[in-house]
This record gives C-alpha cells, sequence and structure tokens, in this order.
C-alpha cells in the first residue's frame, strides 16, 4: 500500500478502479502538471450484482472477468496496475506524534498504530506518510493508514488472476485528490471537501493547505437508489440504474417511467445520503476550530442524480459542483466528448491512480 503523492516516471501504470457496481480502467500520459494530461484509454465494464458487497468479494469470478472486459474495451496493453481500497476495512488517522526521524518512525509505526487503529495490527498492512514536523516544539503530524490484509490479499489475487500486475495499493480518497490536484488550481486559502459517491461507499476527503485534514468513508451510496426504484417498480436492476440517471430506454420519456412515488423515494435516499455526508463535514468543522470548508466538489456515480447537487447545495449552504476530473485533459483522438462529458464523475479514482508512474 502507498499513501504518497505521485511522481512521474517514465512507465505509465493503469488506474483500475474497481467500483462495486463497475469496473473501470483508464491510462493518461502526463508530463506535468502544469500542461495538462492526455487520456490514453478507458474502458468500464459492469459488474455483477452483489459481487462486491460492503467491500467484501463475494464473487471473485465475476470480479476477474469485468476486469479483463474493461481492459479489453479499452484496448489496453499494459499490466501494471494502481488499483484502490476503501470501507470498513480501512483506516486512516491524522495523528500527532513526538518528533523522530523516518527511520526512526518507520521502525515505531506498528506501536503508535495499536493506540489508533480498531484492528489487530498484526491483520493489516500499514503505510504512513509525515505531513508536517515542527522540531521546535517536538511535534509533528502524521496521516496513517491501515488496511486489514485479507482486503489487500483480494484485491491482488483478483489483479494477477486477471491477467496484470499490480504494483500499487492506494486508498480511493486520495486517489480522487490526486485527480483534484492534477484538473484544478490550488488556493491554499480554501478548504475543500472532496466527496466521491460510488455505489455503496462514499468517500470523504478534506483539503486543507494541500494535506488531508479529514477522511472518512461512509457505507451508504448510489445503489440506495436503484434498489428504491426496484421496490417501487418491480423492475430489473439495470432498469432501474437507467431510470436513476435518467436515461429510460429508448424512446420512453422519463416521465412516463416514473411515477410521483418513485420521486419521492428518490428525495428520501437523497435526504439520507446527504444528511450522513454533512454529519460527518459538521464533525470537522466542530474539531477544526480555525477552518471552514468553502466548496465542496462531488465526484463518483451518485454526483450524476438529478437534482443530487442543488439538494446538497440547499441542505449543507456550501458552494457545491460536480468534480471534472478530465478538466485539463489535452483533446484526445478516437474518444466522443459527449460520452466523456457523461462518465468524467465516475472517472476520478481511475484517472487519480493513472497519475502514478512505475520507476525503472
Amino acid at each position: 500500500m502507498n499513501i504518497s503523492l505521485p511522481g512521474f516516471g517514465k512507465a505509465t501504470v493503469i488506474g483500475l478502479d474497481i467500483g462495486s457496481h463497475t469496473v473501470k480502467a483508464v491510462e493518461i500520459a502526463c508530463k506535468s502538471r502544469d500542461k495538462g494530461f492526455q487520456l490514453r484509454s478507458v474502458g468500464q465494464a459492469p459488474l455483477q450484482s452483489e459481487a462486491i458487497v460492503q467491500g467484501a468479494f463475494l464473487n471473485s469470478t465475476a470480479i476477474v472477468e469485468s476486469i479483463r472486459e474493461a481492459i479489453a474495451q479499452g484496448k489496453i496493453r499494459g499490466k501494471d496496475v494502481a488499483a484502490s481500497v476503501s470501507g470498513h476495512s480501512v483506516i486512516v488517522k491524522r495523528v500527532h506524534l513526538p518528533q523522530m526521524s523516518r527511520e526512526e518512525l518507520e521502525g515505531q509505526i506498528q506501536w503508535e498504530a495499536e493506540q489508533y487503529i480498531p484492528f489487530d495490527v498484526n491483520e493489516v498492512n500499514l503505510d504512513f506518510q509525515i505531513l508536517t514536523s515542527n522540531p521546535e516544539e517536538g511535534q509533528m503530524d502524521v496521516l496513517l493508514v491501515a488496511a486489514k490484509k485479507d482486503l489487500i490479499d483480494d484485491y491482488v489475487q483478483v489483479i494477477h488472476e486477471a491477467g496484470l500486475n499490480p504494483v500499487a495499493i492506494d486508498v480511493a480518497a486520495f486517489a480522487v485528490q490526486n485527480a483534484f490536484e492534477l484538473n484544478y488550481e490550488q488556493d491554499p486559502t480554501r478548504v475543500t471537501a472532496l466527496v466521491n459517491i460510488g455505489a455503496q461507499v462514499v468517500n470523504i476527503n478534506v483539503i486543507r493547505n494541500g494535506i488531508p485534514a479529514f477522511t472518512r468513508d461512509i457505507m451508504t451510496g448510489g445503489a440506495h437508489y436503484t434498489e428504491e426504484i426496484q421496490k417501487a417498480l418491480s423492475i430489473s436492476f439495470e432498469e432501474a440504474e437507467r431510470i436513476k440517471l435518467g436515461n429510460p430506454r429508448e424512446g420512453t420519456a422519463v416521465q412516463d417511467v416514473i411515477p410521483q412515488e418513485v420521486e419521492q423515494a428518490m428525495r428520501s435516499v437523497s435526504d439520507t445520503v446527504i444528511g450522513e455526508i454533512s454529519r460527518s463535514l459538521d464533525f470537522f468543522t466542530a474539531t477544526a476550530a480555525d477552518a471552514r470548508i468553502s466548496r465542496v466538489l462531488l465526484s463518483g456515480g451518485g454526483a450524476r442524480i438529478a437534482g443530487f447537487v442543488a439538494a446538497f447545495k440547499n441542505r449543507t449552504g456550501i458552494e457545491t459542483e460536480i468534480m471534472n476530473p478530465l478538466a485539463r485533459m489535452i483533446s484526445s483522438r478516437g474518444f466522443d466528448p459527449d460520452h466523456l462529458a457523461a462518465i468524467a464523475p465516475s472517472l476520478a479514482v481511475g484517472i487519480g491512480l493513472a497519475t502514478r508512474r512505475v520507476q525503472r
């Protein structure tokens, strides 16, 4: 597991976002953050329902097939992959520790981690990043990350079985931050909350002075909308998903297939999801008295749900917009601009993972 921000080497890496609803594979070419990047390949494939439930891999065969399909659809030839993890098996903590060298911290990290994570340290993979150092006061801030070994092993296994080579396992919230930094001007005076709404997990990462100030995963997401539509109309998951995103079967108007009770159910789910996110943002504000969130950028498939951005802004009172992880993309041939615009919010994790480079 690697939580450091990416460098720009020569060998490209495939950003592989294994979501609980869709697998996305992204490959980019990037000279520097200032000059933008070129989208080389993007492929995506649906994942069989309940193949992944609350982060647990219940059908590895289906996951491997979807990975292969996404790679094939994107016509990707590379083998090196960066993937990401999230959910209740991943813990991110910003901790205050006595001043010490990186080498000293490496020797003590397991003992330090025991005080901050709710897992047996022998059952997790640990990593850390020194954020700030204050030798005068003898203190430093460290970002501590722990992920259960069985979760990492699951990802490594399906990637290998798909014929690929896992070179990095990151945290989804940090991958979104990489995409944000690649595409947006950084203003150290602003506190920005990055909220990635997946099918089953919402990743929250509050950025202050260019570093994560608060990170949390919430076990909710866009799949709840689909489930409610399924119940209301007694239809398949796939058809409910199309209606959720405002894309019913061709030739059928949205208003003809969405009865009032479905609209009410969707508003109810939005209220619940927004409420969960809002409480987390309020917690950050309450524990960081000198910091106020000035902007929220939404990404993930859930950000595309009609009316969600407006409802979020009304509930929180914070400037809110959909993040565009392709904002600084240099014109790339072979891609339908309308299609890219439609799927862009869902590519944040994949783009962020693809910013990594393998140092040969």
